[in-house]
């Protein structure tokens, strides 16, 4: 995949946590908490102010980061899922 995302978005592969099956039973996709950690996979190049200065990102590729629960928006490239985030629904950086 070859994507660049624009401004202050970043391009997210989520991270799926491991599924732990207690006593047997199996629990569909629908009924699982949406993930809130990923990979970043792809960065733009920053926020543009007023005046023409382009801030930097404060992430960059190959950052494990902790997102806003709802934010961004899903899309499948090559069978796989990725959220394209703003940079600021970005709430920290995992190390």
């Amino acid at each position: 995949m070859n994507i660049r995302p624009l401004a202050d978005r970043v391009v997210v592969k989520p991270l799926q946590e491991e599924e732990v099956v207690i006593g047997g039973i199996v629990l569909p996709d629908t009924a699982k908490e949406k993930p809130q950690t990923g990979e970043i996979v792809a960065v733009g190049k920053g926020r543009t102010t007023e005046d023409g200065k382009v801030i930097a990102m404060d992430v960059k590729v190959g950052d494990k980061v902790l997102y806003a629960k709802y934010a961004g928006s899903q899309f499948k490239a090559d069978n796989v899922e990725y959220l394209v985030l703003k940079e600021s629904d970005i709430l920290a950086i995992v190390d």
